[in-house]
């Protein structure tokens, strides 16, 4: 049934037993690469949350075209401590549009509030939100075409 060579090994082994691994001292979770898993983690989620801020800062002033020649326009990012409809107040009456603020996380875009005003009132809502100091210049985004 064995070959010769197989017998003469194992004849080898016949008196010696092998010592058995202790099976619950290699359940330990002793991962020699466990503290830097965790420093990476953590250097990636302080990294997302900065991104996710500066993303935050950004307003995004859009101009969406409705029928023919009407279009909205959208203002989107403002921060949040903001009363926007006193804002959208001002603003309407400043500049002669109808207005209102749209919860766009109730429509599941996850934009937050997002103010939409008749017409294309983007250089208004720009000269708007800097000279009223509710933003700096460098951190708003006109969207569309000139």
């Amino acid at each position: 049934f064995f070959s010769q060579a197989t017998r003469s090994a194992r004849s080898v082994y016949r008196g010696f037993s092998f010592p058995r691994m202790d099976l619950d001292a290699l359940s330990g979770s002793k991962d020699p690469f466990a503290a830097l898993d965790e420093e990476d983690a953590d250097k990636a989620a302080a990294a997302e949350e900065q991104d996710a801020r500066a993303k935050a800062e950004i307003v995004h002033i859009r101009v969406q075209q409705r029928n023919g020649r009407k279009c909205i326009t959208t203002v989107q990012g403002l921060n949040q401590d903001l009363d926007l409809k006193r804002i959208l107040k001002v603003i309407k009456k400043q500049h002669c549009c109808n207005g209102t603020v749209v919860d766009a996380d109730a429509e599941g875009k996850n934009m937050g509030e997002v103010l939409q005003l008749q017409g294309d009132q983007r250089a208004n809502i720009h000269k708007f939100l800097v000279d009223n100091e509710l933003h700096p210049a460098d951190k708003i985004k006109i969207h569309g075409h000139g």
